[in-house]
């Protein structure tokens, strides 16, 4: 395991979350080497472990170089565990239902009790409004944020193809973190941070936004658009694959005429500039899809790329792996899921002095660091003893709590 690139590493996170947006945000700062504690629920732990389906990437792709305690936080013992974790504590990272961490008299105004230097993560489907209350998911907000309706054909909204705004509102929340250990540095005290779904959402349709007021009219949906650029399409190839290619600039215009033998094109002054191209556009078009299924998918990429035009092969996530960028040294990691296999995780898109973070600690087993941390929070060994009851009795279980559910 390779973990050298840990500037943020003396950092202690305590993590109480599930499914992507909780997790991520906690992963990126594991990445680059904070120590992470993700509290899970004894005795089971976090649920996301067991999603099937769409789901079943979720746990091995956004908790590795974290560790894991599962705590019964409705008992005693396991409450006055997580208050003496959350003490010893840099950061907190929630991503539950409103209200669930004030009714385990662990929000943000009781934790501040326990640790005034403590920032407070709270990553939520709404922030401050009329729909505050309101439960979300990436496709809640994806529907009623816009990006469906740009995402798929005018009537038929379509979900993106990833958890973009789980993601996004993760990476918001990281950004929020920063800059509130920035100021803490200053004013010696914690803050309460919120990052939302909605508003992520909003961020990532903003120039659509803007481009109403700048024309007067709506944005149309990326597969109904029209086009900004000559060339901005896929290509059907000989050998049925598909290849987009971008042209966005005189420049790039002259140099794909050149490595196609369009000289003819180039030569033509009603298609010297790019309006004049996207005005006449179904003029060669026909031409230029007809030209790519000529070339199979390889040559097509060797030409493109001699003439440093942008372009891109449609391939499925799957295929990722036989890519050599992908397969180049630090893109990737590996890390073993519940299955016993081996899976390749793509790790955080940065690089300092050109070095990738790595990975310094394997996926947690529920409740691997139980003890260690115990030890680490000044646990005797009789009151260890005591504990372990609160790591393997679940919350259901415990009959003093059962009417608080």
């Amino acid at each position: 395991m390779n973990g050298a690139v840990r500037p943020l590493e003396g950092l202690k996170i305590v993590e109480f979350s599930h499914m992507v947006l909780g997790p991520s945000c906690g992963l990126i700062l594991a990445d680059l080497g904070a120590d992470v504690v993700k509290v899970e629920p004894a005795p089971e732990g976090d649920k996301t472990r067991l999603l099937p389906g769409s789901g079943s990437g979720f746990f091995g792709a956004f908790n590795r170089n974290k560790r894991s305690v599962t705590v019964n936080l409705k008992s005693p013992e396991g409450h006055k565990f997580a208050v003496n974790l959350i003490r010893q504590s840099d950061v907190l990272i929630e991503n539950f239902g409103k209200g669930v961490m004030d009714r385990l008299e662990l929000g943000y105004k009781s934790t501040q009790e326990i640790n005034t230097k403590l920032i407070y993560c709270s990553l939520k489907g709404f922030l401050s409004g009329p729909y505050e209350n309101r439960a979300a998911l990436d496709e809640v907000v994806q529907m009623m944020g816009g990006l469906a309706y740009m995402t798929g054909p005018k009537g038929r909204p379509l979900r993106a193809g990833a958890s973009v705004n789980d993601l996004v509102g993760a990476l918001f929340g990281v950004v929020a973190i920063q800059a509130a250990l920035w100021e803490r540095q200053h004013t010696g005290k914690g803050t309460l941070v919120r990052s939302g779904l909605f508003e992520s959402n909003m961020f990532l349709v903003a120039n659509h936004m803007v481009q109403y007021f700048q024309t007067g009219m709506p944005a149309e949906p990326m597969p109904d658009r029209k086009a900004a650029w000559a060339i901005y399409d896929v290509f059907q190839t000989a050998d049925d694959e598909q290849i987009f290619v971008g042209v966005v600039s005189d420049k790039q215009w002259g140099e794909f005429c050149k490595a196609f033998d369009l000289e003819d094109l180039l030569k033509n002054k009603e298609l010297s500039t790019n309006t004049q191209r996207v005005a006449r556009r179904e003029e060669f078009m026909p031409r230029l899809h007809k030209m790519f299924k000529t070339l199979n998918l390889s040559q097509a990429s060797k030409i493109l790329e001699n003439f440093d035009l942008p372009f891109a092969p449609i391939m499925r996530p799957d295929q990722l792996f036989d890519d050599p960028h992908v397969n180049h040294p630090g893109a990737t990691v590996e890390v073993t899921l519940s299955n016993g296999v081996l899976a390749k995780v793509p790790t955080l898109p940065v690089e300092y002095n050109g070095v990738r973070p790595g990975l310094y600690r394997d996926l947690p087993e529920v409740g691997e660091h139980n003890e260690a941390i115990a030890q680490e929070l000044g646990y005797s060994d009789e009151a260890l003893e005591l504990l372990r009851s609160s790591f393997e009795s679940s919350a259901l279980n415990d009959k003093n709590n059962q009417n608080k559910l």
